[in-house]
């Protein structure tokens, strides 16, 4: 049931469990001014006890909450997801596929549900109806980020996808410390670097010198940027052929394509009923092609792993 509540009335403790998307939310709020509020906030209204009084505790729609309030309204639409916290959270982290949490909002809230309301995995895996390898795999995303990294991704000032494919890959080597992650971050933060920016800079800072870190940390980011791409670009091909040049250009212009579309999959914004019929019968395509695909990658690396 839709109720109208109080805007005041939220305890918003998990509010920064969730990303703040700066640019999705300037889009959302001139939805609201122009539509209101369209699909109600969730959460839980906990039950008052001798030890502790009743709550309504936020746990969805933070953005619209924030919205809320730049444009002074003073009540919204909300849906009650039950009295009982942790099974509210598990509501959410169900309704994930619907209402899109990213897989580091998903670990924070399973982390929460396992220390805070003292779950085991197996709870977890079962009330959640998925696998303990799914719940464990999240649980072990944590142990390894720092506070300064949590709170920079959080904020929505450095790419969650870039830290999880171009930044982590780089805590295997011995010689990278989680100081050195921090630094990078903290680095990169709030530059609105694209995900292959980002990617060409970790490459720099981790695998280069110690006088190129310096002068990233110290010096003009756009400038070091250039840089990389001018040495990149001088660098990569070599003497390859024309033809050779081009089958480069396409094997780097499909994996920019791969997490561009990894993103897009995740975006609960794609939803009218035109894209999502196109995009159906696109993905059942691509997915039939993709063993295929797959097995020519793997002999075609095996191949050009040989010289």
């Amino acid at each position: 049931m839709i109720d109208e509540v109080e805007i005041s009335s939220f305890d918003l403790r998990y509010e920064s469990y969730r990303v703040k998307h700066p640019a999705r939310e300037k889009s959302l709020l001139a939805s609201i001014l122009e539509k209101g509020i369209t699909e109600p906030l969730q959460g839980v209204d906990t039950v008052e006890r001798p030890d502790s009084p009743g709550v309504r505790i936020l746990l969805d729609g933070f953005k619209r909450y924030r919205c809320a309030q730049k444009l002074s309204l003073l009540r919204v639409p909300y849906s009650s997801l039950g009295s009982d916290e942790a099974l509210g959270l598990i509501a959410l982290l169900k309704l994930a596929t619907a209402k899109t949490l990213t897989i580091l909002e998903q670990a924070r809230l399973i982390d929460e549900l396992h220390k805070v309301h003292k779950l085991s995995v197996s709870e977890m895996a079962g009330l959640l109806e998925k696998s303990q390898g799914w719940v464990s795999m999240r649980l072990g995303m944590l142990e390894k980020m720092s506070e300064v990294v949590l709170d920079k991704i959080f904020k929505g000032q450095f790419p969650a996808y870039s830290y999880l494919y171009s930044v982590r890959p780089f805590m295997r080597m011995k010689e990278v410390k989680k100081e050195d992650i921090d630094e990078f971050v903290s680095v990169a933060s709030g530059k609105s670097l694209s995900t292959r920016d980002v990617d060409l800079l970790a490459r720099g800072y981790f695998n280069g010198s110690a006088d190129f870190r310096e002068q990233l940390k110290n010096g003009d980011i756009d400038w070091v940027l250039s840089h990389l791409k001018e040495k990149d670009k001088a660098g990569s091909m070599g003497d390859c052929t024309e033809l050779e040049r081009r089958a480069l250009r396409e094997f780097e212009n499909f994996r920019y394509s791969m997490s561009r579309i990894i993103q897009y999959s995740t975006d609960s914004r794609l939803k009218s009923p035109s894209f999502l019929a196109l995009a159906h019968t696109w993905t059942g395509k691509t997915i039939k092609k993709m063993p295929g695909f797959t097995r020519s990658l793997e002999d075609f690396r095996d191949r050009t792993g040989q010289t």
